[in-house]
């Protein structure tokens, strides 16, 4: 699992980053609020740590960019300022849970616990993945092996398509069908244009690849033979 924190208390991140690793965790830190609005939107993390007051950025407008960007990774709020205003104002900004600086490390570890449960879930329904390759059905990013791939709006349906049917023999006329809207074949090469383009961007330079052109039946998308 993976932890991003942002805190620019150089001694609280320490013993946040230790205790974390030692706990199993794989753990990133930025100390200000630009560094960390990068690295959060820059990589995938399976919760999030966020000072509520850091230079730069605070803590807050961090968490409405990514709200706003469609990123939901779980976002654990860090404050000094816990007054009940405080708390509900992080909340509606966008944080999932909110712990009141001094706290004990046993309590952060517990609440973290629950928010990557509660991540797993909600990404299963707003991720596909195949093999290396992620899309993020919110915000239409996509992946592979973390690595961005930048899709056009038909590409993106296209992509989606064959990984809702990974490891499935797909046909042109499901395609023409699902993907274009058409119910009889436009006698054009637009299938083969756009197999060529879409393979361009997820196989090339990727040792495995993906997209397979099965002879006089279609397409298969995946790792299987």
């Amino acid at each position: 699992m993976k932890v991003l924190i942002i805190e620019d208390d150089a001694e609280a991140a320490y013993y946040l980053v230790k205790g974390l690793t030692e706990s199993g965790y794989v753990v990133e830190h930025a100390l200000d609020g630009d560094e960390g609005l990068r690295m959060a939107l820059s990589a995938d993390h399976d919760v999030l740590l966020i000072d509520r007051m850091l230079p730069k950025r605070d803590g807050l407008s961090i968490v409405k960019i990514l709200r706003a960007d469609g990123l939901m990774t779980p976002v654990l709020i860090l404050s000094a300022l816990g007054e009940i205003d405080d708390r509900v104002e992080g909340l509606r900004m966008g944080g999932d849970d909110y712990l009141v600086k001094p706290y004990a490390f046993s309590e952060l570890l517990a609440r973290i616990e629950a928010l990557i449960r509660r991540g797993q879930s909600v990404r299963m329904e707003d991720k596909l993945i195949v093999a290396d390759l992620q899309m993020n059905l919110i915000n239409h990013k996509v992946y592979r092996a973390g690595k961005p791939i930048y899709l056009q709006p038909r590409e993106q349906r296209l992509l989606e398509y064959f990984m809702r049917h990974a490891n499935q023999i797909v046909t042109r006329t499901m395609l023409l069908e699902q993907v274009w809207g058409f119910h009889f074949d436009p006698e054009t090469n637009v299938i083969d244009t756009q197999i060529s383009r879409l393979r361009q961007k997820i196989d090339k330079n990727f040792p495995t690849p993906l997209l397979k052109t099965i002879r006089s039946k279609g397409y298969i998308f995946g790792e299987s033979e």
